[in-house]
Order: C-alpha cells, then structure tokens, then sequence
C-alpha cells in the first residue's frame, strides 16, 4: 500500500508501454487499377487508462471501480491510538471537536479489517462529505440531533446501532470504552443499497509529463495546531510522502507503520460554535498543498456541498496532487507553519 506512490513514474511508464503494445491496429489494402501499388494504412488506437477515482492511481482490481465510498469517523484521542486502517484510506480529513480532533477516513479502492476505533457523528460531516454521492458512513452515533440530521441526510446510515452485526462491529479487548469500537469494511461494503456508485473524483492528479508548477516552491513540510492536537509532516524524499507526527511523535497504525501521504493538503475555514466546533466547508479560503516535496499556495472555493473543493493557486490555475492518498487537515485560521527547506522542524513554533 506505501509504496504506490514511491513508484508512480514507473506505473505510468509501464503502462504507456502496456498501452502501445495492446493498442489495436487495423490493416486496409488498396489497389489501384493504373499503378497496381499496393498501399497498406496503419492506425492504432489507444486505451484509456483506468485509475480509482479517489487516489488516480492506475486500477489493479476491476470489482472495486463500482462500490461506494466508505467514511468511517475515527476516533483521535490518546486513549484510541494507534489507530487501525489509517494507512489503507484514500483520503482523510481531519476535524476539530471538542478540544480534540476526529478523522472521516474515507475508503475506495481498499478496505481495512479492522479499522478503527470508531466513534460518533458531527453536524460538519454532513456538508464535508457530501461530494462523495451517497458514501457509506460509519458511526457510533451521536446527540439527538446530530443524529436526526445525519439520518435524513443523503449519507447512508452504517451506524453501531444499524449495523452491528453485519457490519462485523466488535469491542477490541484490548481497549477501554468508548474507545474500543472496531468493525470490517468488507463487511459494511455488503451493506451498499441498491444502485450505489463510486464517487467522482475529489482532486485533479499531474501526469508523468506534467512540468512542475511555477507555484510550487521546496519544502520541509508543515505544522498545523489542530484543537488539542498539535500535527507536524514531515517531508521523506526517500518514500516521496510526508510522515505524519503527533505532539513530536511519529503517528503509527496497529501494525506499527507510521502514517504517510504523498499530499497533504490544509484548508484554512471558519468553525462556529464554541463547544462542538463546526467547520464551514462551503464558501472559500486559503489552502496550503504539500505534494512531491513542495508548497502550493493558493484558495480554496466550494458552493455546493454535492461538489468537490476547487484549489487554485494563486494565478488562478488548478492545483494538481501526485497520484496516491490524500490527508486534508480542516484547519482553522492562522494555524499552520511551514518549514523551509533546510530548516530543523524544531525551530519552527507551532502557531
């Protein structure tokens, strides 16, 4: 699963070599009657590849182009770390809560059994994840009303309480209540209603051919002040991803593999509400993009929550991600510090 991106210029080598050897030809013979020259035309056609929509990675298993996306709300205190599956998601978007941080990992073109530990819903997620079409989510539930809201959103219900046991949810002995609940996302996938689809594409990815753009600048990587989370990535030229730490220490999954994206992306937005903080993710702002070892700087717009996030740098150009994952932080404000190139992360202050 790591190394997808570390060998994404070997991919798009293969397969245009891939391509030109299956391209189909066509042969056609023409006669004239006053030469008696023989005249062979040659035309090839070409395939077009087929990629998973949510990383532009080059498809290897055909049965899962069709099946929905699965959100699964995972839970970020110290007490559900380390975490199961964070490695395996397409994209993840990081939230604030209350005075903590909670990730919606959405998965596509690979599932993770287990993953989480899993806890609730917020208001945010509805809006958030709405580009999706209809994605599987999966929660422990929630307050009354953010749970009347999510239910008659149009995000498929694959709650604790809806799917239990045929969504494979377990308590993880090992853990401490409420952060010890665990499920299958081979088995919530079974779940999918009648005539779900996968979603479209959330980001535009560069090609192998693709100039670097005039925008993007080397860097170190970034630390963000999520709510009681303080976040650093760090750039790995030797993988091609950044490497996530939290509080100073590196971020790692179940099997003890820290987790690492090719992009990372921070959303600077407006939260609301004091208690239980509200992300404003319709409208507009600012956006830092990390891929392929530099910073895009740029905005971010969004009017219509069934639409992707547009990122355009700072001439107006959309911002291209290197095929793979993708980590979006939903930041707030004036929270996010980058580290230049050549520079000890440790000297650059968290906002």
């Amino acid at each position: 699963m790591k190394n997808r991106s570390l060998i994404f210029g070997s991919i798009v080598a293969s397969s245009l070599l891939a391509l030109a050897a299956c391209g189909g030809s066509s042969v056609a013979s023409v006669t004239t009657a006053s030469t008696a020259v023989e005249t062979t035309v040659v035309t090839e056609t070409t395939v077009p590849e087929i990629v998973n929509p949510l990383t532009g990675l080059p498809n290897t298993d055909p049965s899962t182009l069709t099946r929905p996306a699965m959100v699964v709300k995972i839970d970020n205190h110290p007490s559900a770390r380390p975490q199961a599956g964070i490695n395996q998601a397409d994209i993840i978007f990081e939230e604030n809560v209350e005075k903590l941080t909670r990730l919606a990992a959405v998965f596509q073109s690979e599932g993770s059994d287990p993953v989480g530990p899993i806890r609730s819903g917020r208001f945010q997620d509805i809006d958030l994840l709405g580009a999706l079409i209809n994605p599987l989510f999966v929660w422990s539930g929630g307050n009354e009303k953010v749970s009347a809201a999510i239910k008659k959103s149009d995000l498929v219900d694959l709650s604790y309480t809806v799917a239990n046991k045929d969504g494979g949810f377990a308590r993880d002995s090992g853990r401490s209540a409420p952060h010890n609940l665990i499920a299958e996302t081979t088995k919530l996938w079974t779940l999918s209603p009648e005539g779900a689809m996968a979603p479209p594409a959330q980001f535009s990815y560069r090609t192998a051919s693709d100039a670097a753009p005039a925008a993007a600048e080397p860097t170190a990587g970034v630390k963000v002040s999520m709510d009681g989370v303080r976040v650093q990535w760090d750039w790995d030229a030797a993988t091609g991803e950044f490497l996530r730490l939290q509080e100073n220490t590196p971020d790692v999954d179940t099997e003890g593999v820290q987790l690492a994206m090719p992009n990372v992306i921070v959303l600077e937005v407006v939260y609301t509400n004091k208690y239980s903080p509200a992300a404003k993710t319709l409208g507009g702002g600012k956006v830092y993009v990390f891929t392929n070892g530099t910073l895009i700087e740029g905005t971010w717009e969004r009017t219509d929550r069934l639409k992707p996030f547009l990122l355009k740098d700072l001439s107006g150009a959309v911002i291209k991600l290197t095929p793979g994952q993708t980590f979006v932080e939903i930041a707030r404000a004036a929270k996010t510090a980058v580290v230049p190139v050549g520079t000890n992360p440790d000297d650059v202050k968290f906002l």
